[in-house]
């Protein structure tokens, strides 16, 4: 028996997926459209097949469409690649049908070499894997229209706001291309300004800083990551003490290390600001390399199935595990500024480089190209000294500069 009646689908008007029998599909949108599909698989992998709107096709004759599309399969006709055939130009050679799947993923292999890191390679593919192919990764790219744009982004448009703010522009990009490869016509279906702003609810994404822990719980802190045997908890260590950013310790190299000077640097294309930053290396951040050594050939902080380096969020899962979860990775770096702007005499750009940030004054900063490696070696010397007294839970003063 069917699951689809007439009154049903005239009068559905809530947004979402309807299934009748054999594989046919009632899509109702945000914008209360309705459009029939057919869902089927073919050589172990899922295709959508529109076959027009309701009320222009009603149920029986989308019932009708699907009993013929379930004939050319049974014979090992693919309905998508011959509506292609028919469709083109009869004096013209069919072109192969190019869908927003692989129209993303040329996208991904074109830009990925000027990306600063392989992070944010990972970051398209699993957002597209996770919200968009799933609705649209079959769907020949040039038929992909507004409609289709929001019944990806409605559903997580207020519940992972940032995440949806971003995937809206990486499909934007990834249709841009395509029109640029005349595989598509007409306006950008994801475009922002003076279109999806009209449709979608504005957002609210209030900047907060990020939570950071305070100076003096660092040292106690350290000392009970000192008590856990994980990866992640070195990786931890050495964040702190060095005061980099997660992906730049994550994603460490030992090619990029010289235990024997105290010096690791970071390439450029690994960089925020897209510059080569030198980090001087205290006693605690070697002796946490140290421990690293043999696990990998190639990262100092391999994942779980040493395929790859570690992930990002395994630092905050540390945190948790120690109930330091209201505090964030990240804030360490202003654990720090904090610290040395009210416990120390170095100078400010010296505290800046620190943290690889740029002089926010032009001019100075076309005259003065060096990175000042040794105050900041002073100063991160300084703070590891900060540290290690709080973990011994003495305190000692910072000592001044030199």
């Amino acid at each position: 028996m069917s699951k689809l009646t007439q009154s049903f689908v005239r009068t559905i008007e809530k947004p979402g997926s309807y299934h009748d029998e054999r594989g046919l599909i009632l899509r109702v949108s945000a914008l209360g459209t309705k459009k029939w599909l057919l869902r089927y698989q073919l050589n172990n992998r899922r295709h959508d097949l529109g076959l027009g709107a309701f009320p222009a096709v009603s149920l029986k004759a989308a019932r009708l469409a699907v009993d013929t599309y379930r004939l050319d399969l049974s014979q090992g006709i693919d309905p998508l690649s011959k509506r292609a055939l028919l469709d083109a130009p009869q004096t013209l050679p069919a072109p192969a049908v190019v869908t927003f799947r692989i129209e993303a993923e040329r996208y991904i292999k074109t830009h990925r070499q000027s990306w600063k890191n392989a992070r944010h390679a990972q970051q398209w593919s699993h957002t597209l894997r996770d919200h968009v192919y799933p609705l649209l990764g079959d769907m020949p790219v040039a038929c992909v229209d507004t409609e289709h744009v929001l019944d990806v982004l409605t559903p997580i448009w207020n519940n992972i706001p940032e995440t949806a703010f971003r995937l809206r522009n990486r499909m934007e990009l990834v249709l841009d291309a395509a029109k640029a490869r005349k595989l598509r016509e007409g306006e950008n279906p994801a475009r922002w300004r003076g279109h999806l702003d009209k449709l979608l609810p504005r957002q609210k994404r209030a900047k907060m800083p990020f939570s950071a822990m305070p100076a003096e719980e660092v040292g106690p802190f350290i000392r009970r990551l000192d008590s856990l045997a994980s990866t992640a908890a070195r990786a931890c260590e050495l964040l702190i003490y060095t005061a980099c950013r997660s992906s730049e310790v994550c994603d460490a190299r030992w090619s990029e290390l010289d235990l024997a000077a105290g010096l690791w640097t970071i390439d450029a294309l690994r960089m925020k600001a897209g510059k080569t930053h030198r980090v001087p290396l205290c006693p605690g951040a070697i002796q946490v390399l140290t421990q690293q050594r043999g696990k990998h050939p190639l990262y100092v902080f391999p994942n779980a199935r040493h395929s790859a380096s570690l992930p990002g969020n395994a630092l905050r899962r540390v945190m948790q595990q120690l109930q330091a979860s209201e505090f964030v990775p990240h804030g360490f770096r202003s654990t720090f500024r904090t610290w040395a702007a009210e416990n120390t005499l170095f100078p400010r750009e010296v505290c800046e480089m620190a943290l690889a940030h740029s002089l926010e004054d032009k001019v100075e900063a076309a005259y003065n190209r060096g990175d000042l490696l040794e105050k900041r070696r002073q100063l991160m010397s300084a703070w590891a000294a900060y540290i290690q007294a709080g973990a011994s839970e003495v305190f000692n003063p910072c000592p001044e500069p030199d």
